[in-house]
């Protein structure tokens, strides 16, 4: 029982130090260049092997325009504030 409680502290624990070391990482410019080359690299994967996610994601936008529509501009507002922080 001690152990279970232990091993869920720990867990949450390190998740939340992770969270917060990524936020504060990913402001550096060593994050940016590390997210940016593990973005390329994600991409590349998805078009050498063809990946089902991103068919799921293009069949996904043409059934619900407008919801994806929204989502973009959110995405790119978020982008813009995060952009304003950085410089």
């Amino acid at each position: 029982m001690y152990m279970l409680l232990i091993l869920s502290l720990k867990s949450i624990l390190s998740s939340v130090i992770g969270s917060s070391f990524y936020r504060w990482f990913q402001s550096t410019t060593m994050g940016i260049w590390f997210q940016n080359k593990v973005n390329s690299f994600m991409e590349y994967l998805s078009t050498k092997y063809d990946i089902e996610i991103a068919k799921k994601e293009a069949k996904w936008r043409r059934d619900y325009p407008l919801l994806s529509e929204r989502m973009d501009i959110i995405e790119a507002r978020l982008k813009e504030l995060e952009d304003e922080k950085t410089s």
